[in-house]
């Protein structure tokens, strides 16, 4: 009976190893360039290649260069043309995903040649490979040909620039761009196109240093993809799942970047270690580059900490490819990690490493400028000197049969070296041409900037003198304010001393702004409460005031009549709204600008107007100057008495 029972018990155990056994290769990961090899028909190569959701999961790009390489020669020694053409657009791409752009390039120009013969696929495949290579070797100017060349082909409705203007630097723009270009194509039930919308607007937000405004985009992003993945009622595909990832771990690296840049060191380390596992898992040249972004930020969060081991550990890493700037980043990060360790002579070595790539840096984005200006010019000029050659060969080989001919052979050799020295120095006065026009375009692009910078300190020098004397005002008037005996008249000055205030503001605001012909309403509007509220608020109110006024900008045309306006309404909620008790007391201030129109809305909940307040308007000095200021913004001031407290309103253009 005990045998019995010995041999189930091996036999239980026998079936239960089986099911690991299969469980284990169930879940193992199947190699796709396996899959690629084990597949017959080229197209079904092709189709293998670029429908897998991660084609590098298990081999590296090596790996699946070399196995190309192989099929591709192999179809040029069968003469398949076909095949051969869609391995070279593979090994385009791989050569891309490698970061090797000149190569990716080279044959990617190759099969733009021969465009007709490939199938439409293939020719979308060759077109974005050539937008993201010239975008990564910074040949804007080809960029935008070959997104022009999409366009006519009906593979893009129009052609985009926001991402080049943020390679540019140009953030701000970028994100106008991108908002008045996108956002009207996004249904508001289609979560994920929201979330990608978000996240790019709170990306380009980071990058212009609004560090606060850009989390609560990404936030808004991270919310959005939330609950894509939680509708259940949806059937995601695993490409869509994987996408999916990849957006939330770029959404958490931005998160963490901004947390950086506000000093928030501790917040920041997680997110970023948590984007960086994810996105190594991607293929793609904008993920490799956020991978080195993050892991140079979270060296920075644990160097702040003073976690010299963790920090090292980062910057020690081993990227593929690492971008000019990403590479002064770091120098200046080991710089600063000697430091703290006191190892003074290798901070030194790369305080001096990076003066080095700045040195070097400046020529080529110099040169750079100069390749954009100059490409149309240099085509002609290549194609004239390439005929130049041509017509030089020709003499030369007509020479050659002539003194086969003749017998005056030292004679003919001296008349073609005549005409190879004229060819040679049309082609010397060719190149030193170019350098005097590259010198030309130089001079004036030095001239151009510094008359721009002279003029933006011109004009912050008069909105700062500007401020100065509005304070100078708001001074005397506080001066007269000491030597007025009547009540009325005190009142009177204090209300003027507040609307020179506001005004001195606005001034305040533009010179601190680099850019001068807007202002940020959100932070203006809390510094004029802020002014009021030292003027009004003596006896500890505890009135709440909520501000809707996030990404809003008017010029300085709106924003003089609008802090006017605004500056009469919180003095009054001040002084009037709540006589008795302020414990509950709210004030909303609502701002919006969308393109041309523009709203503001003022509401308190506290005592409401007098009854007779039409009988008043005549008479009081801050309604009939609210009136006038909402007429310089082309609107009528709207009153509401109907509700608890008070509530204005108006359109503006």
């Amino acid at each position: 009976m005990g045998h019995y029972i010995k041999r189930l018990f091996y036999g239980l155990i026998f079936v239960s190893l089986l099911n690991v056994s299969a469980q284990s290769i169930e879940n193992e990961e199947v190699s796709v360039l396996l899959e690629f090899q084990n597949t017959d028909a080229p197209q079904d190569r092709f189709d293998v290649f670029f429908n897998s959701v991660n084609r590098y999961n298990i081999n590296s790009a090596y790996d699946w260069l070399d196995t190309i390489k192989v099929y591709f020669a192999n179809a040029q020694k069968t003469k398949d043309s076909t095949a051969a053409r869609l391995y070279k657009v593979m090994q385009t791409q791989v050569y891309n995903d490698l970061g090797e752009f000149d190569k990716s390039t080279a044959l990617a120009k190759e099969l733009h040649g021969i465009m007709d013969s490939l199938n439409p696929n293939s020719r979308k495949i060759v077109l974005d490979v050539l937008d993201d290579n010239y975008a990564n070797l910074q040949l804007y100017d080809k960029q935008i040909e070959i997104r022009k060349e999409k366009q006519e082909m009906g593979l893009t409705e129009n052609v985009a620039f926001y991402d080049i203007y943020s390679n540019l630097g140009l953030h701000r723009k970028a994100r106008n761009q991108y908002i008045m270009e996108v956002k009207p194509t996004i249904a508001d039930n289609d979560s994920y196109g929201l979330a990608k919308y978000h996240s790019k607007v709170g990306n380009y937000l980071r990058l212009d240093n609004s560090a606060p405004t850009a989390i609560s985009e990404l936030k808004k992003a991270k919310a959005y993809l939330d609950v894509f993945l939680n509708d259940i009622s949806v059937q995601k595909t695993e490409e869509q799942l994987f996408e999916s990832d990849l957006l939330k771990a770029e959404i958490q690296g931005n998160i963490g970047k901004c947390h950086v840049l506000l000093n928030e060191y501790e917040e920041a380390i997680p997110h970023l270690e948590s984007s960086i596992e994810i996105l190594k898992t991607s293929s793609k040249n904008i993920h490799k580059s956020e991978v080195i972004e993050n892991t140079l930020n979270l060296a920075d969060a644990n160097l702040q900490l003073e976690r010299f081991s963790a920090a090292k550990r980062s910057l020690d890493t081993d990227f593929d490819s690492i971008s000019m700037l990403q590479n002064i980043k770091r120098n200046s990060l080991l710089a600063a990690y000697y430091d703290k360790v006191e190892n003074f002579k290798n901070a030194a070595t790369y305080y001096k490493r990076n003066e080095r790539i700045k040195d070097s840096l400046t020529q080529k984005q110099s040169s750079i400028i100069k390749q954009q200006l100059v490409t149309i010019v240099a085509n002609e000029d290549l194609e004239n000197s390439q005929r130049l050659i041509d017509e030089q060969k020709k003499i030369n080989e007509l020479a050659r049969s002539e003194m086969k001919a003749k017998d005056e052979r030292i004679n003919l050799v001296f008349i073609s070296l005549i005409f190879t020295l004229l060819g040679f120095a049309g082609l010397v006065y060719a190149y030193l041409k170019s350098i005097k026009n590259q010198r030309l375009i130089a001079e004036q692009k030095h001239i151009i900037e510094n008359s721009l910078v002279e003029k933006d300190s011109l004009l912050k020098e008069i909105h700062h003198r500007v401020k100065n004397n509005l304070q100078m005002v708001s001074s005397l008037l506080s001066l007269q304010t000491k030597n007025t005996r009547s009540k009325a008249a005190i009142v009177a000055l204090e209300e003027g001393k507040s609307r020179v205030k506001a005004m001195a503001l606005i001034h305040q605001k533009l010179y601190q702004n680099d850019d001068l012909s807007v202002i940020e309403m959100q932070g203006y509007i809390e510094s004029l409460i802020n002014s009021v509220q030292s003027v009004y608020k003596k006896g500890g109110h505890n009135i709440s005031i909520t501000i809707d006024a996030e990404g809003t900008e008017l010029d300085i045309d709106r924003a003089i009549p609008f802090g006017l306006i605004l500056n009469e309404l919180v003095s009054n909620s001040f002084k009037y709204a709540f006589p008795e008790n302020d414990e509950n007391g709210k004030i909303y201030i609502h701002l919006r600008k969308n393109g041309e129109q523009g709203y503001f809305e003022y509401t308190d909940n506290g005592v409401g107007l007098p009854e007779d307040t039409d009988e008043r308007t005549h008479s009081s000095m801050g309604i009939r100057l609210m009136n006038r200021l909402v007429n310089q913004l082309q609107s009528k001031l709207n009153i509401d008495k109907e509700t608890e407290g008070v509530r204005f309103w108006f359109n503006f253009n």
